[in-house]
């Protein structure tokens, strides 16, 4: 049965009450231990500056932190034998810059036939509250929802090694409730109580449920917050973070250290699905305050992140300082297709995660405390150090450029800015598209000045995927603003995914697309501007991060320094050496 709100709201201890059992011994002799699954990352609708599994199927995002070493951690939940979902474990790739991505070896397994090793997070325990982690600054501790067809509960795992292979706690589960929807735990540390506190959903009745721990084995409910925003179907994969806010959000380079502004504010971010307005799965936010038991948010509403249909269960790195922007990966699909998109039969794997993003606050016009949401810096995938096309004169005019020669990733970025714009009877448009050469379809996307202000996508152009889900066209609004009379645009289009970002990251969008044919040429124009209108545009070839690391057939193997020793499981299942 579900934990009703009366019966949570009484601050019950939780405690372990099913022990795992510890004669119980699962491995799938086609599931590999020990050493990474390799996969073939030159197909032509394989991202080359996203993440994305070896084979397989992916989903959401899992325990991601950044390590004392300067590692990001990405874990994900992974069927590593079909291209659907089930047979859930946690993949795991680590990373410096975000972007060159290293696979490991799976990090966490079912300990039996018909489990599945739900989402969840991961925290580095430094000052060993676990007592896991004698002698040792560095104890990750990996929180998941152990899904079977009896229960969902929340259990543990441990790591010695940093993250690399994990021990299950051998008194699991930590929190559990009799409750088959109940699931997805995210953990964070709370300085001012000195506590651990969870947020886990109870998902189909639309509430999140806080719980605080002093050595994250033993877990107490605090408190719930139910029923606000889009209810959909059911809550999912909750996140709740600090979040620093902008001073200025109009200024050009807005995530410049000056321009942070002290501030104690939350987010409290929920997926919903299924549900969405536009169908299937999306994100929310709540601002709000944290007092270490208790989320306040600052009003009722609905805070969407991201207006395109491909942006789902977003998490946030553990171990990101308050006061920087937060870095964030989201699972960049929709439920309603994912299973189906042709990159499973044509490639072997489905799915691919966003681009990591920074993420702060900023009070904007009619929307205080707007997730502002940016790329995590790019340059360092630049082709080459100056732009590969550009125009400081593209009023009324156009710009093309054929990269189909010059940027053999198939990846590449722009930035627009126009500027000089008045405040009233503002006319024109501002367009963009991606299209091939050799079928002529495309990606489209663009910005009316006039009226409302209305940005739109469109990949109705593209013909490799019919679904009647796979809804072809967006929208938003995206006021001028009064200050700047000015708008940016930046797109970073990556093979078969494009992410648009509107105002130094005011509104964004994610939108997945599978072409028959590589998109190959970019068109930007603009038309009946109003005189005095300055546009500029630049342009920039995006290196792939698979390459370098593929064989001379295109394989990555990923790290294989555990594949040459001698990989043994013990009675639960754990890997030995």
């Amino acid at each position: 049965m579900f934990l009703s709100a009366a019966f949570a709201g009484l601050g019950l201890l939780i405690v372990s009450v099913r022990a795992q059992n510890a004669t119980s011994q699962y491995v799938d002799p086609s599931v590999p231990t020990g050493t990474p699954v390799s996969g073939d990352y030159t197909g032509a609708l394989r991202p080359q500056i996203h993440y994305s599994p070896p084979t397989g199927f992916m989903n959401d995002p899992n325990g991601m932190f950044l390590d004392a070493e300067g590692v990001y951690h990405l874990y994900y939940q992974y069927n590593p034998t079909d291209i659907v979902a089930g047979n859930q474990h946690w993949g795991h790739a680590t990373s410096r810059d975000l972007y060159t991505w290293e696979n490991q070896p799976i990090a966490i397994y079912p300990g039996a036939e018909g489990e599945g090793i739900f989402t969840g997070s991961s925290v580095i325990d430094v000052n060993n509250t676990s007592g896991f982690f004698p002698n040792q600054t560095n104890g990750v501790v990996a929180f998941y929802t152990l899904h079977t067809s009896e229960e969902e509960t929340q259990d543990i795992a441990y790591s010695t090694d940093g993250g690399y292979t994990f021990t299950k706690y051998a008194n699991n589960p930590v929190i559990s409730i009799n409750s088959t929807q109940f699931r997805d735990p995210k953990v964070i540390w709370y300085p001012s109580t000195q506590q651990w506190v969870m947020v886990v959903a109870y998902a189909q009745e639309f509430t999140i449920g806080f719980y605080t721990s002093p050595n994250l084995t033993t877990w107490t409910h605090a408190s719930n917050f139910s029923h606000y925003g889009l209810l959909g179907l059911q809550y999912e994969c909750p996140n709740l973070v600090q979040m620093p806010m902008l001073s200025n959000i109009s200024i050009e380079n807005p995530l410049e250290d000056s321009n942070f502004a002290s501030t104690d504010m939350f987010i409290l971010y929920i997926s919903i699905n299924p549900g969405a307005p536009l169908g299937g799965s999306i994100g929310q936010y709540f601002p709000g305050t944290f007092n270490g038991t208790h989320f306040t948010p600052v009003d009722q509403a609905a805070r969407i992140a991201d207006f395109g249909k491909d942006n789902y269960a977003t998490q946030f790195f553990y171990g990101i300082p308050a006061t920087s922007p937060q870095i964030s990966i989201a699972w960049a699909s929709n439920w309603q297709y994912a299973q189906v998109v042709p990159t499973g039969q044509l490639e072997g794997f489905r799915s691919v995660m966003s681009l990591p993003r920074n993420n702060v606050l900023a009070n904007t016009t009619r929307g205080d405390y707007t997730l502002v949401s940016l790329p995590y810096d790019l340059s360092p995938l630049y082709s080459s150090t100056s732009s590969l096309a550009n125009s400081t004169s593209l009023a009324n005019s156009s710009l093309l450029y054929d990269y189909s020669s010059t940027v053999p990733s198939g990846a590449v970025t722009f930035n627009m800015t126009v500027e000089n714009i008045p405040l009233a009877n503002a006319t024109g448009t501002a367009n963009f598209t991606f299209l091939s050469s050799v079928t002529g379809e495309s990606v489209r996307g663009g910005f009316y000045l006039g009226g409302d202000t209305p940005f739109w996508i469109d990949r109705g152009y593209i013909r490799g995927f019919e679904n009647p889900f796979f809804t072809d066209k967006f929208s938003t609004n995206n006021l001028i603003n009064t200050d700047t009379q000015a708008f940016r645009l930046q797109v970073v289009i990556d093979r078969s995914i494009l992410e648009v970002f509107l105002d130094n990251g005011l509104r964004s969008a994610t939108t997945t697309f599978f072409a028959e044919g590589m998109l190959d040429t970019l068109l930007i124009s603009t038309r009946e501007l109003n005189p005095g209108v300055q546009v500029s545009a630049e342009v920039f070839g995006l290196k792939s991060a698979w390459a370098p690391l593929a064989d001379s057939n295109g394989t990555v193997a990923g790290n294989i320094t555990m594949s040459n020793q001698r990989v043994r499981r013990n009675m639960m299942g754990h890997i030995t050496l």
